[in-house]
């Protein structure tokens, strides 16, 4: 039996992993849908297209269980659409049950069809034999068992996930479960005790979902991630259109002191998204340290060295750093006055927990991560390429605008250290902190 792969989109929008003459040779040539299934060359771009996903093998060669009654003929959706075609005079007509359009609509025999989207579409799907119309299925959620198969790297791309699946299974009254990387499950757990985590990836479902979080000109999403904020990336990908609440957070141990502290995180995945002003974490723990703060770093490491770049702890702040879980870390945000740090996971975390933030990150847009009253960044200078589709953020060029000019990362270099004590006054201020020092007078 073959394995055949359709898209939903028009099959242009997954040119760019061909050659530009081979895109140029393609820019004004209808393709439908029988072109597609039909040329090698076309099947090899959609598979490439997979390969973004850690489940592409299995979920091309897994069995289909699926049943619909008719002898051969197998449907689910584990990894996008997956229908076994048996051998005989069989018509197949795939579209989106909601918008009617057609996306398939083709004679096959002895084949198996796999879509190259994975996100949310409502398919519909009728068979035909000789003419007549032998099955016909609109995708329904309802009672069905579901995984969110959250297993991604980034932790701020998993909590932002999250919330979703738990709106998915109120909207859909289906039996959600996820699959989480195993740092997080202890976390996930306390805050979404009603989701499961399944232990592993399988295809004995009615459906399974992939969230992708990536940066990349490969339309995986039904939008570019970079277009839209990355707490709502996930409600586009299960065509969730409402901003599902945030959890709340009990917290599972004391603070670490009586002390009144405050936490901090100077470093991200990629140093690029550091902040580089020279001394400038050393300037803000020196003026919360008179204010009467204790400052307590709890990155991973207290020394990163990537991209060229170097980041190290402030001298100034109390080393909480190590391979702490990420409970550890949420119940010391969840006590600490307040929170500053980066567009990165422990930002997230903090958030989460209820612990003001201010986030200091001049490489996206104010709309890009979650939302913060107390973000810090210089419009004034270049900024916001990981938001520009007209730039490739990642590269290998360090500054995909200024790179190795003297204006490289200047949208992180030229954010000023009394941008970031202004927001941390306003902060004070709206959230009516005392700081220690006044309290002891």
């Amino acid at each position: 039996m073959r394995t055949l792969f359709f898209c939903a989109r028009n099959f242009k929008d997954y040119l760019q992993l061909v050659t530009d003459e081979e895109r140029d040779a393609l820019k004004d040539v209808e393709i439908s849908a029988r072109d597609i299934l039909n040329s090698p060359q076309s099947q090899d771009i959609l598979q490439a297209h997979m390969k973004i996903y850690d489940a592409c093998a299995a979920g091309c060669e897994a069995p289909i269980i699926g049943r619909t009654g008719i002898a051969g003929l197998k449907l689910d959706f584990n990894f996008g659409l997956r229908l076994e075609v048996p051998e005989g005079n069989f018509h197949v007509r795939i579209g989106d049950f909601d918008t009617a359009q057609i996306f398939l609509d083709e004679d096959l025999s002895d084949v198996r069809l796999i879509s190259v989207e994975k996100y949310f579409i409502r398919w519909q799907v009728e068979v035909l034999c000789d003419g007549v119309k032998i099955f016909s299925h609109v995708l329904n959620l309802r009672g069905q068992s579901v995984t969110i198969a959250a297993n991604i790297d980034g932790l701020g791309d998993v909590l932002a996930i999250l919330p979703y699946a738990r709106e998915f299974k109120r909207q859909h009254k289906c039996a959600v479960s996820v699959l989480l990387p195993d740092y997080l499950r202890e976390f996930a757990a306390h805050l979404y005790h009603d989701i499961p985590q399944a232990d592993a990836l399988h295809f004995a479902n009615y459906a399974t979902y992939y969230p992708v979080m990536c940066v990349s000109d490969y339309p995986k999403t039904p939008v570019d991630l970079r277009n839209c904020p990355i707490e709502r990336i996930a409600g586009t990908i299960l065509g969730l259109e409402t901003l599902p609440e945030k959890p709340t957070f009990k917290p599972t141990a004391p603070p670490v002191t009586r002390d009144p502290y405050v936490c901090i995180a100077v470093q991200a995945s990629s140093n690029r998204k550091g902040w580089l002003y020279p001394g400038g974490w050393d300037i803000v723990v020196d003026y919360l340290k008179a204010l009467g703060w204790r400052v307590f770093c709890i990155d991973r490491n207290a020394v990163e060295t990537n991209c060229g770049l170097t980041i190290r702890k402030p001298d100034g702040a109390e080393d909480f750093t190590g391979d702490h879980s990420i409970m550890e870390r949420a119940n010391m945000l969840y006590h600490a006055d307040f929170f500053i740090g980066l567009g990165s996971g422990l930002a997230w975390v903090a958030d989460i927990v209820g612990c003001p933030v201010v986030l200091i990150a001049g490489f996206s847009l104010d709309w890009a991560e979650f939302y913060t009253p107390y973000r810090v960044a210089n419009r004034m200078v270049c900024n916001g390429c990981f938001n520009d589709l007209r730039v490739k953020f990642i590269g290998k060029s360090l500054c995909p605008r200024h790179g190795g000019t003297p204006r490289e990362l200047e949208c992180q270099r030229r954010i000023y250290p009394q941008a970031v004590i202004d927001a941390i006054q306003r902060l004070i201020l709206d959230r009516a902190l005392i700081p220690p020092i006044a309290a002891k007078a």
